[in-house]
């Protein structure tokens, strides 16, 4: 079984931090108010309080902390899977603000202070499958998208939603070395995908707020698409009427498209999306189709050529 519903989740699965590293005590925040009054360097390894479990937990066993914070794609602060964790330190995620425009009724500009009240915290246990045959099992903490984009009350001319990530120049090393993607970087959704249960505004994983490297203070998680869709550090969201051109269809046309699911049918022109090799584990597995999600997502593909992934 790959989903488990509420009535059916303990919190004694969550696998406890503690059993992977063994680390320093840290600071546990009794309000999302709390957070605003600190200084930016010490959110690193803040606890969120108040999280609830999610309706969606994957039975898969976690990737360890350890393995999330330290392999990751994030090119704005360099191109090798170490480079994130090792160049993002002096990035600044506080103060935030997002703006959420287009065509919507109510355009507003949040900060992550606003946007943490928005509703309970929840923890949603993913599975991310990497464009590149990779994958982890990651707790993520956050809330429905959808509570956020209905915020502004969009427009019914609205089809997608355009999220564009942050420019930092003097904190992100990246945007000088790595010359294959247009910044700042922007991905997108059509409006249905946006409003689907299982994406979500992530502010944190494993129980703590999301470190500089993993997208703080704020991105969106689709666990069914390849993670290069999961936008990192969001600055502004945007409703649109016409498809969004993402930053990797820029680059690569003919490798990357705009919808990108998983699908192990369908394999990159480079390598076969078969199979992925789960992060600390040996053996490849099986990629499963929609990530293994197929329940909750299908229906929003019906009648389209699935085979036309990119």
């Amino acid at each position: 079984m790959l989903i488990k519903r509420p009535n059916d989740y303990l919190p004694s699965e969550i696998t406890p931090r503690g059993l992977f590293e063994r680390r320093r005590d840290f600071l546990r925040l009794s309000t999302a108010a709390a957070l605003g009054a600190m200084l930016p360097e010490a959110f690193a390894n803040a606890k969120l309080a108040g999280i609830r479990p999610g309706p969606y937990a994957a039975t898969d066993a976690q990737t360890p902390y350890s393995k999330v914070t330290t392999y990751n794609n994030f090119y704005e602060f360099g191109t090798d899977k170490s480079d994130p964790a090792e160049t993002s330190g002096k990035f600044r995620a506080r103060p935030w603000k997002i703006s959420i425009e287009g065509l919507v009724k109510k355009p507003k500009t949040l900060d992550i202070d606003d946007i943490l009240k928005l509703a309970p915290l929840e923890e949603r246990i993913y599975r991310l499958r990497c464009v590149e045959a990779w994958s982890m099992v990651i707790p993520w903490i956050g809330f429905p998208l959808s509570t956020l984009l209905k915020h502004v009350e969009p427009l019914g001319s609205a089809k997608y939603v355009e999220f564009v990530s942050v420019v930092q120049k003097d904190t992100m090393p990246g945007l000088s070395g790595f010359g294959s993607l247009d910044w700042p970087y922007t991905e997108g959704l059509r409006i249905d995908e946006a409003m689907n249960p299982l994406a979500i505004v992530a502010v944190g994983l494993y129980g703590e707020v999301l470190p500089n490297q993993n997208g703080a203070p704020v991105r969106v998680v689709l666990p069914w698409k390849y993670g290069f869709k999961s936008a990192k550090s969001i600055v502004t969201i945007r409703f649109v009427d016409k498809e969004p051109v993402s930053s990797w269809m820029k680059a690569g046309p003919s490798e990357y498209g705009f919808y990108s699911n998983v699908n192990p049918e369908v394999d990159h022109p480079r390598w076969t999306q078969s199979s992925e090799r789960r992060i600390g584990e040996f053996f490849k597995r099986k990629t499963l189709m929609f990530n293994g999600y197929g329940d909750q997502v299908a229906a929003l593909y019906t009648g389209m050529d699935l085979r036309k992934n990119y």
